[in-house]
Protein backbone atom coordinates (compact mmCIF):
# COMPACT_ATOMS: atom_id res chain seq x y z
CA UNK A 1 0.00 0.00 0.00
CA UNK A 2 1.31 3.13 -1.02
CA UNK A 3 1.28 6.94 0.24
CA UNK A 4 -0.28 9.56 -1.76
CA UNK A 5 0.93 10.10 -5.31
CA UNK A 6 2.23 12.57 -7.28
CA UNK A 7 1.28 12.35 -11.58
CA UNK A 8 4.57 12.12 -13.94
CA UNK A 9 3.72 10.84 -16.76
CA UNK A 10 5.94 7.09 -17.43
CA UNK A 11 9.51 7.12 -18.35
CA UNK A 12 12.93 6.57 -17.77
CA UNK A 13 15.41 9.08 -15.33
CA UNK A 14 19.03 9.48 -16.68
CA UNK A 15 21.40 8.81 -13.88
CA UNK A 16 22.97 12.65 -14.10
CA UNK A 17 19.09 13.59 -13.22
CA UNK A 18 19.24 11.37 -10.39
CA UNK A 19 22.22 12.58 -8.91
CA UNK A 20 20.97 15.92 -8.86
CA UNK A 21 17.72 14.97 -7.73
CA UNK A 22 18.93 13.53 -4.63
CA UNK A 23 21.40 16.17 -3.88
CA UNK A 24 18.58 18.80 -4.03
CA UNK A 25 16.97 16.99 -1.98
CA UNK A 26 19.01 16.41 0.96
CA UNK A 27 19.59 20.23 0.92
CA UNK A 28 16.06 20.97 1.05
CA UNK A 29 13.90 18.06 2.39
CA UNK A 30 12.82 19.76 5.55
CA UNK A 31 12.38 23.42 4.09
CA UNK A 32 9.78 25.84 3.83
CA UNK A 33 7.69 26.21 0.65
CA UNK A 34 7.52 30.07 1.09
CA UNK A 35 3.70 29.35 0.90
CA UNK A 36 1.82 31.32 3.54
CA UNK A 37 -1.12 29.68 5.61
CA UNK A 38 -3.74 32.02 5.47
CA UNK A 39 -6.98 30.82 7.69
CA UNK A 40 -9.99 29.70 4.90
CA UNK A 41 -13.57 30.12 5.69
CA UNK A 42 -15.33 26.14 7.31
CA UNK A 43 -16.75 23.71 5.37
CA UNK A 44 -20.67 23.06 5.56
CA UNK A 45 -21.72 20.44 7.82
CA UNK A 46 -23.42 18.59 4.88
CA UNK A 47 -19.98 16.94 3.03
CA UNK A 48 -16.79 16.05 4.19
CA UNK A 49 -14.02 16.53 1.77
CA UNK A 50 -10.99 13.71 1.92
CA UNK A 51 -8.27 13.80 0.09
CA UNK A 52 -7.12 10.16 -1.47
CA UNK A 53 -3.79 10.08 -3.29
CA UNK A 54 -4.80 8.31 -6.23
CA UNK A 55 -7.80 6.08 -8.35
CA UNK A 56 -9.09 3.49 -5.98
CA UNK A 57 -8.73 0.39 -8.45
CA UNK A 58 -11.84 -1.63 -7.41
CA UNK A 59 -14.57 -1.22 -4.59
CA UNK A 60 -15.08 -4.85 -5.01
CA UNK A 61 -13.95 -6.56 -1.85
CA UNK A 62 -12.63 -9.43 -3.29
CA UNK A 63 -10.29 -7.81 -5.56
CA UNK A 64 -9.02 -5.17 -3.83
CA UNK A 65 -5.02 -4.82 -2.66
CA UNK A 66 -4.36 -1.43 -2.34
CA UNK A 67 -4.56 1.56 0.27
CA UNK A 68 -6.96 3.73 -1.86
CA UNK A 69 -9.41 0.95 -2.44
CA UNK A 70 -9.42 0.03 1.04
CA UNK A 71 -9.85 3.11 1.93
CA UNK A 72 -13.45 3.86 0.16
CA UNK A 73 -14.37 -0.47 0.53
CA UNK A 74 -14.27 0.28 4.70
CA UNK A 75 -17.09 3.20 4.48
CA UNK A 76 -18.84 1.05 2.29
CA UNK A 77 -19.03 -1.86 3.72
CA UNK A 78 -18.81 -3.69 6.56
CA UNK A 79 -17.55 -7.09 7.65
CA UNK A 80 -18.55 -9.51 11.14
CA UNK A 81 -16.36 -7.40 13.28
CA UNK A 82 -15.35 -3.50 13.04
CA UNK A 83 -13.67 -1.42 14.89
CA UNK A 84 -13.94 1.28 17.45
CA UNK A 85 -12.43 4.81 16.33
CA UNK A 86 -9.34 3.74 18.35
CA UNK A 87 -8.65 0.38 16.62
CA UNK A 88 -10.00 -1.57 19.06
CA UNK A 89 -12.08 -4.98 17.65
CA UNK A 90 -15.59 -4.65 18.07
CA UNK A 91 -19.19 -6.38 16.88
CA UNK A 92 -19.94 -5.00 13.27
CA UNK A 93 -22.65 -6.63 11.51
CA UNK A 94 -22.25 -9.91 14.13
CA UNK A 95 -24.31 -8.61 17.16
CA UNK A 96 -22.46 -11.58 18.89
CA UNK A 97 -20.13 -14.55 18.76
CA UNK A 98 -19.09 -17.63 20.45
CA UNK A 99 -15.65 -19.20 20.68
CA UNK A 100 -14.86 -23.25 21.01
CA UNK A 101 -13.10 -24.18 23.50
CA UNK A 102 -10.49 -25.21 21.37
CA UNK A 103 -10.23 -21.82 19.52
CA UNK A 104 -11.31 -23.50 16.11
CA UNK A 105 -14.80 -23.17 16.21
CA UNK A 106 -16.79 -19.98 15.89
CA UNK A 107 -20.45 -19.23 16.16
CA UNK A 108 -20.98 -15.16 15.39
CA UNK A 109 -25.35 -14.34 15.85
CA UNK A 110 -26.05 -11.77 13.12
CA UNK A 111 -27.65 -8.60 14.31
CA UNK A 112 -31.51 -8.96 13.24
CA UNK A 113 -32.81 -7.30 10.42
CA UNK A 114 -29.75 -6.12 8.37
CA UNK A 115 -30.31 -4.55 5.54
CA UNK A 116 -27.95 -4.34 2.05
CA UNK A 117 -28.18 -0.72 0.74
CA UNK A 118 -31.06 -1.55 -1.73
CA UNK A 119 -33.50 -2.81 1.02
CA UNK A 120 -33.00 -6.50 0.29
CA UNK A 121 -32.42 -8.96 3.39
CA UNK A 122 -28.55 -9.63 4.75
CA UNK A 123 -27.91 -12.95 5.88
CA UNK A 124 -25.59 -15.40 6.58
CA UNK A 125 -25.39 -16.99 3.44
CA UNK A 126 -24.32 -13.71 2.07
CA UNK A 127 -20.81 -14.03 3.91
CA UNK A 128 -19.93 -17.52 2.79
CA UNK A 129 -20.73 -16.92 -0.83
CA UNK A 130 -18.08 -13.86 -0.55
CA UNK A 131 -16.13 -15.84 1.38
CA UNK A 132 -16.31 -18.78 -1.67
CA UNK A 133 -15.70 -16.61 -4.24
CA UNK A 134 -12.62 -14.89 -2.37
CA UNK A 135 -10.55 -18.30 -2.58
CA UNK A 136 -12.47 -20.05 -5.43
CA UNK A 137 -9.13 -20.14 -8.16
CA UNK A 138 -11.27 -19.00 -11.35
CA UNK A 139 -11.80 -15.63 -9.56
CA UNK A 140 -8.00 -15.38 -8.86
CA UNK A 141 -8.71 -13.05 -5.91
CA UNK A 142 -5.37 -11.39 -4.50
CA UNK A 143 -6.54 -10.73 -1.31
CA UNK A 144 -7.01 -15.07 -1.13
CA UNK A 145 -4.22 -15.52 1.24
CA UNK A 146 -6.44 -13.54 4.48
CA UNK A 147 -8.97 -16.72 4.36
CA UNK A 148 -5.64 -19.00 4.95
CA UNK A 149 -7.33 -19.14 8.77
CA UNK A 150 -10.54 -21.34 7.55
CA UNK A 151 -10.41 -24.40 7.43
CA UNK A 152 -10.38 -25.98 3.36
CA UNK A 153 -8.90 -22.23 2.37
CA UNK A 154 -5.22 -23.50 1.18
CA UNK A 155 -6.97 -26.62 -0.40
CA UNK A 156 -9.74 -24.60 -2.09
CA UNK A 157 -6.94 -21.88 -3.72
CA UNK A 158 -4.84 -24.75 -4.87
CA UNK A 159 -7.55 -26.08 -6.50
CA UNK A 160 -7.54 -29.47 -4.54
CA UNK A 161 -11.49 -28.63 -2.92
CA UNK A 162 -14.49 -26.96 -4.14
CA UNK A 163 -15.15 -23.17 -2.90
CA UNK A 164 -18.22 -25.31 -1.62
CA UNK A 165 -15.54 -27.38 1.29
CA UNK A 166 -14.46 -23.91 2.98
CA UNK A 167 -14.99 -24.29 6.51
CA UNK A 168 -17.99 -21.73 6.31
CA UNK A 169 -21.65 -22.19 6.86
CA UNK A 170 -24.83 -20.63 7.16
CA UNK A 171 -27.10 -22.70 9.87
CA UNK A 172 -29.74 -20.46 9.98
CA UNK A 173 -30.49 -16.96 8.49
CA UNK A 174 -28.93 -14.79 11.36
CA UNK A 175 -26.10 -17.68 12.24
CA UNK A 176 -22.57 -18.27 10.60
CA UNK A 177 -20.36 -21.31 11.73
CA UNK A 178 -17.02 -20.97 11.20
CA UNK A 179 -14.21 -23.51 11.76
CA UNK A 180 -10.47 -22.46 11.19
CA UNK A 181 -7.53 -25.53 10.95
CA UNK A 182 -6.03 -23.81 14.01
CA UNK A 183 -6.55 -21.82 16.69
CA UNK A 184 -5.85 -17.84 15.06
CA UNK A 185 -5.44 -15.69 18.26
CA UNK A 186 -5.99 -12.46 15.55
CA UNK A 187 -9.06 -14.18 14.10
CA UNK A 188 -11.24 -11.48 15.12
CA UNK A 189 -9.35 -8.66 13.95
CA UNK A 190 -8.93 -10.59 10.70
CA UNK A 191 -12.64 -9.89 9.88
CA UNK A 192 -12.08 -6.48 9.87
CA UNK A 193 -9.75 -7.25 6.56
CA UNK A 194 -12.08 -6.18 3.27
CA UNK A 195 -11.47 -9.75 1.77
CA UNK A 196 -13.94 -11.05 4.54
CA UNK A 197 -16.71 -8.85 3.78
CA UNK A 198 -19.81 -9.79 2.72
CA UNK A 199 -20.75 -9.52 -1.14
CA UNK A 200 -24.70 -8.46 -2.53
CA UNK A 201 -26.40 -11.75 -3.57
CA UNK A 202 -27.13 -10.79 -6.86
CA UNK A 203 -23.71 -9.90 -8.39
CA UNK A 204 -24.67 -8.24 -11.47
CA UNK A 205 -24.76 -5.48 -13.13
CA UNK A 206 -26.82 -3.63 -10.79
CA UNK A 207 -24.62 -4.42 -8.22
CA UNK A 208 -21.10 -3.51 -9.55
CA UNK A 209 -22.30 -0.14 -11.40
CA UNK A 210 -21.27 2.72 -10.15
CA UNK A 211 -24.88 3.83 -9.92
CA UNK A 212 -26.34 1.35 -8.34
CA UNK A 213 -23.51 -0.14 -6.07
CA UNK A 214 -25.24 -2.41 -3.30
CA UNK A 215 -23.04 -2.55 -0.22
CA UNK A 216 -23.92 -2.74 3.77
CA UNK A 217 -21.76 -0.31 5.56
CA UNK A 218 -22.26 3.02 6.78
CA UNK A 219 -22.11 5.09 3.40
CA UNK A 220 -23.38 4.12 -0.14
CA UNK A 221 -21.57 4.85 -3.55
CA UNK A 222 -23.57 7.75 -5.06
CA UNK A 223 -21.20 8.74 -7.61
CA UNK A 224 -17.75 7.97 -9.12
CA UNK A 225 -15.96 10.65 -11.27
CA UNK A 226 -12.69 8.96 -12.50
CA UNK A 227 -10.00 10.69 -11.82
CA UNK A 228 -11.64 13.16 -9.90
CA UNK A 229 -13.69 12.36 -7.06
CA UNK A 230 -15.50 9.47 -5.39
CA UNK A 231 -18.84 10.68 -3.22
CA UNK A 232 -20.75 8.73 -0.81
CA UNK A 233 -23.79 9.51 0.89
CA UNK A 234 -25.00 8.22 4.30
CA UNK A 235 -27.11 4.89 4.03
CA UNK A 236 -29.92 5.02 5.61
CA UNK A 237 -30.65 0.71 5.88
CA UNK A 238 -27.12 0.76 7.82
CA UNK A 239 -28.00 -1.14 11.23
CA UNK A 240 -26.13 1.93 13.19
CA UNK A 241 -27.14 4.99 10.64
CA UNK A 242 -28.23 7.19 13.28
CA UNK A 243 -24.51 7.08 14.83
CA UNK A 244 -23.26 8.58 11.37
CA UNK A 245 -22.61 12.08 11.88
CA UNK A 246 -21.74 13.65 8.28
CA UNK A 247 -24.47 12.92 5.63
CA UNK A 248 -21.93 13.13 2.76
CA UNK A 249 -18.49 12.41 2.01
CA UNK A 250 -16.25 13.40 -0.87
CA UNK A 251 -12.91 11.47 -1.42
CA UNK A 252 -11.10 14.22 -3.55
CA UNK A 253 -8.66 12.28 -6.02
CA UNK A 254 -5.31 14.20 -5.89
CA UNK A 255 -1.95 12.31 -7.10
CA UNK A 256 0.31 15.30 -5.58
CA UNK A 257 0.71 15.91 -2.13
CA UNK A 258 1.63 19.76 -2.57
CA UNK A 259 -1.48 20.19 -4.72
CA UNK A 260 -3.24 18.37 -1.49
CA UNK A 261 -1.49 21.13 0.33
CA UNK A 262 -2.58 23.85 -1.46
CA UNK A 263 -6.32 22.48 -1.71
CA UNK A 264 -6.66 22.02 2.20
CA UNK A 265 -5.25 25.41 2.58
CA UNK A 266 -7.72 26.86 0.07
CA UNK A 267 -10.19 25.42 2.27
CA UNK A 268 -11.01 22.67 -0.38
CA UNK A 269 -10.36 19.89 1.82
CA UNK A 270 -10.93 19.08 5.33
CA UNK A 271 -8.70 16.06 5.93
CA UNK A 272 -6.16 15.31 3.66
CA UNK A 273 -4.46 12.09 3.32
CA UNK A 274 -0.52 12.90 3.62
CA UNK A 275 1.23 15.97 4.14
CA UNK A 276 4.87 16.57 1.98
CA UNK A 277 7.84 16.78 3.78
CA UNK A 278 9.32 20.36 2.65
CA UNK A 279 6.22 21.85 4.32
CA UNK A 280 6.30 20.14 7.67
CA UNK A 281 8.33 23.12 9.45
CA UNK A 282 5.74 25.95 8.29
CA UNK A 283 2.78 23.71 9.05
CA UNK A 284 4.41 22.64 12.86
CA UNK A 285 5.26 26.22 13.15
CA UNK A 286 1.91 28.07 11.84
CA UNK A 287 -0.97 25.11 12.35
CA UNK A 288 0.56 22.66 14.97
CA UNK A 289 -3.23 21.57 16.13
CA UNK A 290 -4.29 20.31 12.24
CA UNK A 291 -1.35 18.32 12.25
CA UNK A 292 -1.67 14.44 13.21
CA UNK A 293 1.37 12.53 12.83
CA UNK A 294 2.03 8.61 14.22
CA UNK A 295 3.97 5.77 13.34
CA UNK A 296 1.56 2.82 12.25
CA UNK A 297 2.10 -0.69 11.41
CA UNK A 298 3.50 -0.65 7.86
CA UNK A 299 7.16 -1.32 5.96
CA UNK A 300 8.28 -0.01 2.44
CA UNK A 301 10.39 -2.13 0.61
CA UNK A 302 12.05 -2.89 -2.51
CA UNK A 303 10.95 -6.15 -4.41
CA UNK A 304 14.04 -7.69 -6.18
CA UNK A 305 12.31 -9.47 -9.34
CA UNK A 306 14.42 -13.27 -8.59
CA UNK A 307 12.71 -14.16 -12.16
CA UNK A 308 15.92 -11.65 -13.42
CA UNK A 309 18.91 -14.14 -14.08
CA UNK A 310 20.96 -11.17 -12.15
CA UNK A 311 18.98 -11.66 -9.06
CA UNK A 312 17.80 -15.22 -8.99
CA UNK A 313 21.21 -17.28 -8.57
CA UNK A 314 23.07 -14.16 -6.76
CA UNK A 315 22.69 -14.24 -3.56
CA UNK A 316 25.77 -11.75 -2.77
CA UNK A 317 24.29 -8.79 -5.69
CA UNK A 318 21.45 -8.95 -3.46
CA UNK A 319 22.99 -8.28 0.04
CA UNK A 320 24.97 -5.59 -1.97
CA UNK A 321 22.21 -4.02 -2.76
CA UNK A 322 20.63 -3.92 0.64
CA UNK A 323 24.28 -2.70 2.17
CA UNK A 324 24.65 0.36 -0.10
CA UNK A 325 21.54 2.19 0.99
CA UNK A 326 21.79 4.56 3.64
CA UNK A 327 18.65 4.01 5.61
CA UNK A 328 19.31 7.10 8.28
CA UNK A 329 20.05 9.64 5.40
CA UNK A 330 16.65 8.60 3.90
CA UNK A 331 15.17 8.90 7.21
CA UNK A 332 16.57 12.82 8.50
CA UNK A 333 17.31 14.45 4.82
CA UNK A 334 14.11 12.90 2.50
CA UNK A 335 11.51 11.41 4.63
CA UNK A 336 11.44 13.95 7.33
CA UNK A 337 8.23 12.86 9.53
CA UNK A 338 10.14 10.55 11.96
CA UNK A 339 9.98 7.32 9.64
CA UNK A 340 12.05 5.15 11.42
CA UNK A 341 15.06 3.12 9.03
CA UNK A 342 14.31 -0.84 8.56
CA UNK A 343 16.82 -3.70 8.41
CA UNK A 344 13.73 -6.00 9.13
CA UNK A 345 10.27 -6.71 7.77
CA UNK A 346 7.85 -6.57 10.71
CA UNK A 347 7.73 -3.08 11.74
CA UNK A 348 8.21 -2.50 15.75
CA UNK A 349 5.06 -2.39 18.05
CA UNK A 350 3.43 -5.75 16.18
CA UNK A 351 2.00 -7.78 18.87
CA UNK A 352 3.54 -10.60 20.43
CA UNK A 353 6.63 -9.80 18.65
CA UNK A 354 10.45 -9.06 18.46
CA UNK A 355 11.71 -7.19 15.49
CA UNK A 356 14.11 -8.80 13.46
CA UNK A 357 17.10 -7.32 11.62
CA UNK A 358 19.79 -8.01 9.46
CA UNK A 359 23.40 -8.48 12.20
CA UNK A 360 25.13 -5.91 9.56
CA UNK A 361 22.78 -2.98 10.34
CA UNK A 362 25.31 -1.77 13.41
CA UNK A 363 27.95 -1.62 11.25
CA UNK A 364 29.54 2.49 10.69
CA UNK A 365 28.79 3.84 7.27
CA UNK A 366 32.56 3.28 6.13
CA UNK A 367 32.71 -0.32 6.97
CA UNK A 368 29.38 -1.15 6.12
CA UNK A 369 29.90 0.47 1.99
CA UNK A 370 33.37 -0.74 2.03
CA UNK A 371 31.62 -4.74 2.22
CA UNK A 372 28.65 -3.82 -0.34
CA UNK A 373 31.51 -2.88 -2.42
CA UNK A 374 33.52 -6.38 -1.84
CA UNK A 375 30.46 -8.59 -1.95
CA UNK A 376 28.98 -6.33 -5.45
CA UNK A 377 32.76 -7.10 -7.17
CA UNK A 378 32.03 -10.97 -5.85
CA UNK A 379 28.83 -11.21 -7.55
CA UNK A 380 30.87 -10.32 -10.81
CA UNK A 381 30.09 -6.94 -11.39
CA UNK A 382 32.71 -3.96 -11.46
CA UNK A 383 33.34 -0.19 -12.73
CA UNK A 384 33.64 -1.96 -16.12
CA UNK A 385 30.55 -4.29 -15.85
CA UNK A 386 28.05 -2.44 -13.93
CA UNK A 387 24.69 -3.43 -12.99
CA UNK A 388 21.72 -2.09 -14.64
CA UNK A 389 18.28 -2.15 -13.79
CA UNK A 390 14.74 -0.97 -14.28
CA UNK A 391 13.10 0.40 -11.16
CA UNK A 392 8.86 0.37 -11.09
CA UNK A 393 7.19 2.90 -8.37
CA UNK A 394 4.12 4.48 -8.49
CA UNK A 395 3.83 8.09 -8.85
CA UNK A 396 4.23 10.15 -5.74
CA UNK A 397 6.37 12.70 -4.48
CA UNK A 398 7.78 10.88 -1.30
CA UNK A 399 8.47 7.21 -3.18
CA UNK A 400 10.35 9.68 -6.05
CA UNK A 401 12.47 11.31 -3.62
CA UNK A 402 13.59 7.99 -1.72
CA UNK A 403 13.94 6.26 -5.41
CA UNK A 404 16.17 8.96 -6.53
CA UNK A 405 18.46 8.99 -3.31
CA UNK A 406 18.85 4.88 -3.37
CA UNK A 407 19.43 5.09 -7.29
CA UNK A 408 22.10 7.84 -6.28
CA UNK A 409 23.45 5.82 -3.89
CA UNK A 410 23.28 2.35 -5.70
CA UNK A 411 25.27 4.33 -8.27
CA UNK A 412 27.72 6.14 -6.07
CA UNK A 413 28.92 3.00 -3.57
CA UNK A 414 28.39 0.38 -6.78
CA UNK A 415 28.73 1.74 -9.85
CA UNK A 416 24.94 0.50 -10.60
CA UNK A 417 22.93 2.26 -13.39
CA UNK A 418 19.09 2.41 -12.51
CA UNK A 419 16.10 3.88 -15.07
CA UNK A 420 13.31 4.83 -12.96
CA UNK A 421 9.79 4.04 -14.21
CA UNK A 422 7.28 5.89 -12.45
CA UNK A 423 3.50 5.48 -13.61
CA UNK A 424 0.10 5.90 -12.49
CA UNK A 425 -1.27 4.39 -9.49
CA UNK A 426 -3.86 2.18 -11.48
CA UNK A 427 -0.98 1.32 -14.57
CA UNK A 428 1.38 0.26 -11.49
CA UNK A 429 -1.05 -2.18 -9.94
CA UNK A 430 -0.75 -3.92 -13.36
CA UNK A 431 2.78 -3.20 -13.93
CA UNK A 432 3.98 -4.87 -11.08
CA UNK A 433 2.12 -8.18 -11.46
CA UNK A 434 4.23 -8.37 -14.47
CA UNK A 435 7.83 -9.47 -14.12
CA UNK A 436 8.73 -8.71 -17.19
CA UNK A 437 8.63 -4.87 -16.57
CA UNK A 438 10.47 -4.08 -13.80
CA UNK A 439 13.53 -5.73 -12.08
CA UNK A 440 13.21 -3.95 -8.45
CA UNK A 441 9.71 -2.59 -7.46
CA UNK A 442 9.14 -0.01 -4.77
CA UNK A 443 6.31 -1.50 -2.34
CA UNK A 444 4.70 -0.95 1.07
CA UNK A 445 2.92 -3.75 2.87
CA UNK A 446 0.87 -2.08 6.14
CA UNK A 447 -0.88 -4.24 8.62
CA UNK A 448 -4.68 -6.15 8.22
CA UNK A 449 -4.34 -7.31 10.89
CA UNK A 450 -1.76 -7.20 14.48
CA UNK A 451 0.07 -10.23 13.69
CA UNK A 452 3.71 -10.81 12.52
CA UNK A 453 2.06 -13.15 10.20
CA UNK A 454 0.20 -11.03 8.26
CA UNK A 455 3.89 -9.89 7.12
CA UNK A 456 5.58 -12.92 6.50
CA UNK A 457 2.42 -14.87 4.99
CA UNK A 458 3.18 -12.82 1.75
CA UNK A 459 6.49 -14.43 1.41
CA UNK A 460 5.25 -17.45 1.40
CA UNK A 461 5.37 -20.05 -2.28
CA UNK A 462 2.57 -19.25 -4.50
CA UNK A 463 1.27 -15.88 -2.36
CA UNK A 464 -0.11 -13.03 -4.59
CA UNK A 465 1.44 -10.81 -3.35
CA UNK A 466 4.86 -11.92 -3.23
CA UNK A 467 5.91 -10.07 -6.17
CA UNK A 468 9.58 -10.90 -5.37
CA UNK A 469 8.33 -14.70 -6.45
CA UNK A 470 10.59 -16.00 -3.46
CA UNK A 471 10.61 -19.19 -3.01
CA UNK A 472 12.01 -21.08 -0.41
CA UNK A 473 11.04 -25.05 1.20
CA UNK A 474 12.75 -24.04 4.94
CA UNK A 475 10.91 -20.40 5.26
CA UNK A 476 7.39 -22.37 4.01
CA UNK A 477 8.03 -24.88 6.72
CA UNK A 478 8.63 -22.09 9.61
CA UNK A 479 4.84 -20.77 8.45
CA UNK A 480 3.33 -23.79 8.59
CA UNK A 481 4.51 -24.80 11.56
CA UNK A 482 3.95 -21.45 13.19
CA UNK A 483 0.27 -21.65 11.77
CA UNK A 484 0.03 -25.36 13.48
CA UNK A 485 1.29 -23.53 16.72
CA UNK A 486 -1.32 -22.43 19.50
CA UNK A 487 1.16 -21.52 22.42
CA UNK A 488 2.02 -17.67 21.35
CA UNK A 489 5.66 -17.84 22.95
CA UNK A 490 6.47 -21.24 20.72
CA UNK A 491 4.78 -19.44 17.72
CA UNK A 492 6.31 -15.97 17.59
CA UNK A 493 9.90 -17.82 18.32
CA UNK A 494 8.73 -19.81 15.27
CA UNK A 495 8.25 -16.73 13.33
CA UNK A 496 10.83 -14.90 13.86
CA UNK A 497 13.23 -17.55 12.64
CA UNK A 498 11.32 -17.41 9.70
CA UNK A 499 11.80 -13.54 9.50
CA UNK A 500 15.61 -14.61 9.87
CA UNK A 501 15.61 -16.95 7.23
CA UNK A 502 13.60 -14.80 4.63
CA UNK A 503 15.94 -12.03 5.67
CA UNK A 504 18.86 -13.84 5.23
CA UNK A 505 18.03 -15.11 1.61
CA UNK A 506 17.20 -10.93 0.71
CA UNK A 507 14.62 -11.57 -1.68
CA UNK A 508 12.89 -7.89 -0.72
CA UNK A 509 14.99 -4.53 0.61
CA UNK A 510 13.11 -3.31 3.56
CA UNK A 511 13.80 0.97 4.11
CA UNK A 512 11.51 2.29 6.87
CA UNK A 513 8.61 1.73 8.78
CA UNK A 514 5.67 4.02 8.06
CA UNK A 515 4.57 6.92 9.62
CA UNK A 516 0.84 8.40 9.40
CA UNK A 517 0.58 12.14 8.74
CA UNK A 518 -2.86 14.40 8.12
CA UNK A 519 -4.08 17.82 8.15
CA UNK A 520 -7.49 18.15 10.07
CA UNK A 521 -9.45 21.17 10.02
CA UNK A 522 -10.17 22.37 13.66
CA UNK A 523 -14.14 22.31 13.03
CA UNK A 524 -13.64 18.46 12.25
CA UNK A 525 -13.60 15.87 15.20
CA UNK A 526 -13.70 12.38 16.19
CA UNK A 527 -10.03 11.90 14.57
CA UNK A 528 -7.99 8.79 16.23
CA UNK A 529 -4.82 7.48 14.87
CA UNK A 530 -4.39 3.61 15.23
CA UNK A 531 -1.51 1.71 14.71
CA UNK A 532 -3.14 0.57 11.35
CA UNK A 533 -3.97 4.03 10.16
CA UNK A 534 -7.60 3.06 9.87
CA UNK A 535 -9.80 6.38 9.68
CA UNK A 536 -12.87 5.37 9.28
CA UNK A 537 -15.45 8.43 7.89
CA UNK A 538 -18.22 6.92 10.27
CA UNK A 539 -16.62 8.17 13.10
CA UNK A 540 -15.98 11.47 12.40
CA UNK A 541 -17.94 14.93 12.53
CA UNK A 542 -18.12 18.42 12.22
CA UNK A 543 -17.96 20.02 15.79
CA UNK A 544 -20.71 22.02 15.26
CA UNK A 545 -22.69 18.87 14.98
CA UNK A 546 -22.32 17.90 18.84
CA UNK A 547 -24.10 20.21 21.65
Amino acid sequence: MWPPAHRWSPGALPVALIAVAYLSLCACGSGNTGTPISPVSPNSTNTLRRGIGGEPATLDPALATDSFSFEVIRDTYEGLTTESADGLVIPGAAASWVISESGTTYEFKLRPNLRWSNGARLNAADFVRAWQRVVDPHIGSPVADALLPIAGASEIIAGRLPPSALGATAVAGDSLVVRLKEPTPYFLQLLTHTALFPIYSQASAEAHSSANWVSNGPYKLRAWVPGESITLTKNPRYWNEHSVQIPNITYVVVADENAELRQYLAGQIDVTESVPSNSLSTIKSQRPKELYVKPFLGTAYYALNLNKIEFRDNRLLRKALAMAIDRKLLATRVLNFGQKPSYGFVPPGTWNYTPQHWSWSAMDDGERIAEARRLYRQAGYSSNHPLRIRMLINSNALIRAAALATASMWKSALGVRTIIIEQENRVFLQSRRDPTLWDVARLGWTADYDDASDFLDIFRSGSPNNDARYSSGKFDDLMNEAARTADPTKRRTILERAERQMLSDYPVIPIYSYVSKRLVKPNVGGVHQTNMDRLYSKYLFFKSQKP
